[in-house]
């Protein structure tokens, strides 16, 4: 062989090797790549909530219980108000803002969990007609039912007489439905009014502009009435001249269900006790501000005015069962809240809290407002609207039929 052809066929097998070694060379100076990270767990899936239930209507067996409703969380969205979530789960502001102390009822926060108070003690009274406790703010409706089945209520905020101008407790019924009412302001308003350079007109139609909005019940106390509003925001609050309003929406279905004669019992209970099943539930109100009775011992000063309720039987019964202390605790702060006070249950009121139904902030299924009608008002609106004089009854158009009762009627505007 040639030196020539050797050194040829010597290149032929060599230059597989020095290309190999030139990459090789290359690789040497380029960083290798960065091992793939290792993929990110997956995020749990979001739970889906679910649309709450309408809270205004409820069926209970009468013979063994006293509570009704479910408490209720969500969560609120970028512009909502605690206004704007008691209008939409049909409560009343005190109760909301009570439910969730230290929430700014204007300013609540986006993404804030909120407590909507949907559950409730029945009053202690007898279960027929209207039942309205002025302390919770809150009117019960019971239809008439056959002995022996369940029964049915029908619950709503309301607002009241303020200081100085209270919704009178007692006995007395339904005497008079209307509908689009005329409002006749009294002359002792009309003169208040003019005092504060407000004139108000003789009678004020029918219409957006009527402060008895577009349904009324008149009562067997004259000057004194259970109506709709045109300020709507003022439900849930002490806000009349004594007479009991409600949502306009709730107003409607009343005045559909009740008829003329249904008897009307105003009680002023500021702490509910009430049977489920065998536990004992405490619902704390507080008193109101000119609620003169003594209650230092919170819901167990009841027992001395209860008398021999069937109530306070069952309870005098349970009386070792029942942590007394922890019910005068709920009195302060008042949460509005049922709590049971079995001394089983320990610290019920976190366990209540904390075990609330979380649902979805949108109108619930069955709601009685339809979202649209009597829309949000700001602070500053809401401000200048309880800052207004709110109206007195209307003034009757012809002698009012007796009372059921007497009624205490001094507080009566006139």
């Amino acid at each position: 062989m040639s030196y020539r052809t050797g050194l040829s066929c010597c290149s032929r097998h060599l230059a597989p090797v020095l290309l190999l070694a030139s990459v090789a060379g290359c690789s040497l100076l380029r960083p290798s790549p960065a091992p793939p990270a290792p993929a990110a767990p997956a995020s749990p899936p979001v739970p889906l909530l679910a649309r709450a239930a309408a809270s205004h209507q409820f069926t209970f067996d009468p013979a063994r219980d006293d509570v009704v409703g479910t408490v209720q969380v969500t969560t609120t969205g970028p512009d909502d108000t605690l206004p704007d979530i008691a209008r939409r789960f049909n409560v009343g502001y005190e109760e909301i803002v009570r439910a969730n102390p230290g929430v700014d009822p204007w300013l609540p926060g986006s993404g804030r969990d909120v407590i909507v108070p949907t559950r409730f003690v029945l009053p202690d009274a007898p279960r027929e007609g209207l039942v309205i406790n002025v302390a919770a703010m809150r009117l019960y409706y019971f239809p008439k039912h056959a002995k022996g089945e369940p029964q049915t209520v029908i619950t709503h905020p309301i607002g009241i007489g303020k200081v100085g101008w209270q919704t009178p407790e007692g006995v007395t019924k339904i005497v008079a439905r209307v509908k689009d009412p005329i409002w006749v302001p009294p002359v002792s308003v009309r003169k208040e009014h003019l005092e504060n350079g407000d004139v108000l007109p003789p009678k004020v139609p029918a219409g957006p502009d009527n402060p008895l909005g577009a349904f009324m019940f008149r009562l067997g106390w004259p000057s004194y009435l259970v109506h709709g509003t045109n300020k709507p925001y003022g439900v849930g609050m002490r806000s009349s001249h004594g007479c009991v309003r409600l949502y306009p929406e709730d107003i409607a279905i009343l005045y559909e269900l009740i008829p003329i004669g249904t008897p009307v019992r105003v009680v002023n209970q500021p702490f509910l006790l009430g049977w489920q099943g065998d536990t004992l539930y405490v619902q704390a109100y507080g008193a109101l501000e000119d609620d003169k009775r003594d209650w230092q011992h919170g819901p167990q000063s009841l027992s001395k005015k209860a008398g021999k309720s069937a109530l306070w039987q069952r309870i005098k019964g349970h009386d070792a069962d029942i942590d007394w202390p922890r019910a005068r605790a709920l009195a302060d702060p008042a949460r509005g809240i049922p709590v049971s006070v079995m001394k089983r249950d320990g610290d019920a009121l976190t366990a209540t809290v904390a075990g609330a139904h979380r649902v979805r902030n949108e109108l619930p299924d069955g709601a009685t407002w339809d979202g649209k009608s009597g829309l949000l008002v700001d602070e500053k609106q809401f401000a200048e609207m309880m800052g207004s004089r709110e109206p007195a009854a209307m003034a009757p158009a012809a002698p009012a039929p007796p009372s059921a009762s007497p009624g205490p009627a001094k507080n009566a505007p006139q």
